[in-house]
């Protein structure tokens, strides 16, 4: 599936900031339609997300298995990605990540501290 998103400015641009992404990537960002792909073989998945820095990134994982993980500032993390009622949940190194497939829409939910950033995508 090929999810976009437009991106909500001012909590995204504050998620971000409270992440360590540098400013000229933030500016950049602004208007962006965050492009998102998941595949879905079994407990196997492969996401990837394309950047205004016309950079990707791709996560290759298992369900309840460790795997080498990648974050939007480029670093490098273990982690076990977890399915609970068709929720996917992972811990980053600074937020803990849910997405879902809700009526046809992508539905990511980031939380880093009392900061909730939540995203809809729709499939395209």
């Amino acid at each position: 599936m090929i999810h976009n998103c437009l991106i909500t400015p001012s909590l995204t641009t504050y998620f971000l900031v409270i992440q360590g992404i540098p400013d000229d990537i933030i500016e950049k960002g602004r208007d962006y339609k965050l492009i998102t792909e998941v595949v879905q073989n079994g407990n196997v998945f492969s996401w990837s997300q394309l950047y205004p820095t016309n950079k990707t990134i791709s996560n290759k994982f298992v369900i309840d298995q460790e795997c080498d993980m990648e974050t939007i500032g480029g670093k490098k993390f273990k982690a076990t990605v977890t399915m609970e009622g068709g929720k996917l949940s992972t811990k980053f190194p600074n937020y803990h990540h849910t997405s879902e497939i809700s009526g046809g829409k992508l539905i990511e939910t980031s939380i880093a501290g009392s900061v909730v950033l939540k995203r809809t995508s729709k499939k395209i």
